[in-house]
């Protein structure tokens, strides 16, 4: 006898006392886990199909140990914008082996019912608030009109070979917001002020990049750019 039943997600054909690897568990190791989702049964010539899933039918199984899967590298990068991560991940799964395929007449567990004692504590929450604004008010509104300002006058930086949008937001939160801000900087400056952001950045053309753009020399900037790879002359 075999079935297919979902398990956490993911569907799985199973036979008895076959070891399956499934996504974590939140049950503990060595305790049974019943999976009440069966959507086929076969036992010989006999198909059963659910609609979607069989009504009493049950996959019973016993949890082995909780484990990580194999090391997975997820590598991204933007051509010419000095953009480069790599990150790796290690599922969480967990082993399992199946003890026992039912047919019919399992019951299914009873959803666990949930308790709203909390909404109280949020009405009197709501309750109170606009006491607490008036008692100590904020004023945050000088500082949002402060930083439209500064974000007013910034440049597109973006527009520079070899720079991202986190170099851009980097370089205008250090005071260097404009073509004309970065052409008198010196690349050691730069990269001193991008040392946080990830990645191999190149800062030796940007000052010059940038002395083309805040002249209005786009053509020249373009035709120059075609020949970098991620501000590298």
């Amino acid at each position: 006898m075999y079935a297919i039943v979902e398990i956490a997600g993911h569907q799985f054909k199973v036979e008895k006392d076959q070891k399956v690897f499934v996504n974590r568990l939140a049950t503990e190791e060595g305790k049974k886990v019943n999976f009440d989702n069966v959507l086929l049964i076969g036992d010989g010539d006999k198909v059963t199909l659910g609609a979607p899933a069989i009504d009493g039918a049950q996959v019973s199984a016993k949890v082995l140990k909780h484990l990580k899967g194999d090391k997975v590298i997820v590598f991204k990068k933007k051509r010419r914008k000095g953009y480069r991560v790599k990150n790796g991940h290690r599922q969480a799964l967990s082993e399992i082996v199946i003890e026992g395929i039912k047919a019919s007449g399992a019951k299914k567990a009873a959803p666990k019912k949930e308790t709203k004692k909390a909404e109280p504590k949020k009405a009197e929450a709501k309750a109170t608030a606009p006491k607490a604004e008036k008692a100590a008010p904020k004023k945050v509104a000088p500082k949002k009109a402060a930083a439209k300002k500064a974000t007013g006058k910034a440049d597109d930086l973006k527009k520079i070979e070899g720079i991202g949008p986190k170099i851009a937001s980097t370089l205008v939160e250090a005071g260097v917001a404009t073509f004309a801000d970065l052409a008198k900087t010196k690349p050691a400056k730069i990269s001193e002020i991008i040392a946080g952001v990830r990645g191999n950045h190149v800062t030796d053309t940007w000052p010059k990049q940038a002395k083309l753009a805040a002249d209005g020399k786009w053509d020249e900037l373009k035709k120059w750019q075609d020949e970098l790879d991620g501000g590298k002359a």
